[in-house]
């Protein structure tokens, strides 16, 4: 089989690109900050697990609220990392010298999107815990879950799309 036309470009993150890391980050951190100030006022025992209404059917130690960081800042740091290698992304058979880097920025546009999305959502996640843990409600919005697999879509579909629209 023939290697597929892949070149190595050093494209430059755009504006927006910049922005939405910089709201993502700007969540992530500033629910890091809530947990810090909540720490001492959490119960030992805070949500450890939710079913799929919303409602919480684990209780675990409040060191728990450690996990959701580490899990949001391994996605952040995996995906930064894809965004940066765009060659290594799934290109269809058209790609060549003319298109190369439109589907580049494309794909990395994508990620980037679907990447700051996931960390809005576990920021969200991150400060409801605490809340349900300090007993100022008592299970996961409804909506939320919808919200998030409705709105980290929007940047799948959008690229695909305009993915599409490549010659």
């Amino acid at each position: 089989m023939k290697n597929p036309y892949r070149p190595i470009l050093n494209i430059p993150k755009t504006k927006m690109e910049k922005i939405f890391d910089l709201i993502g980050i700007s969540f992530f951190l500033l629910s890091i900050l809530y947990i810090v100030i909540q720490w001492k006022h959490l119960p030992d025992q805070i949500p450890g697990h939710f079913n799929g209404k919303g409602e919480v059917d684990r209780w675990g130690s409040k060191y728990e609220l450690f996990i959701l960081p580490m899990v949001a800042l391994f996605i952040f740091l995996l995906n930064t990392a894809f965004e940066k290698a765009p060659h290594m992304h799934n290109y269809p058979k058209r790609l060549n010298e003319s298109n190369v880097e439109a589907f580049y920025l494309n794909s990395r546009k994508m990620l980037n999107g679907i990447k700051n999305l996931c960390m809005i959502f576990f920021a969200v996640l991150n400060v409801v815990i605490v809340q349900i843990g300090l007993a100022r409600t008592d299970s996961l919005p409804p909506w939320l879950l919808p919200v998030f697999l409705i709105v980290v879509f929007i940047p799948l579909v959008v690229g695909l799309y305009k993915q599409s629209k490549i010659k």
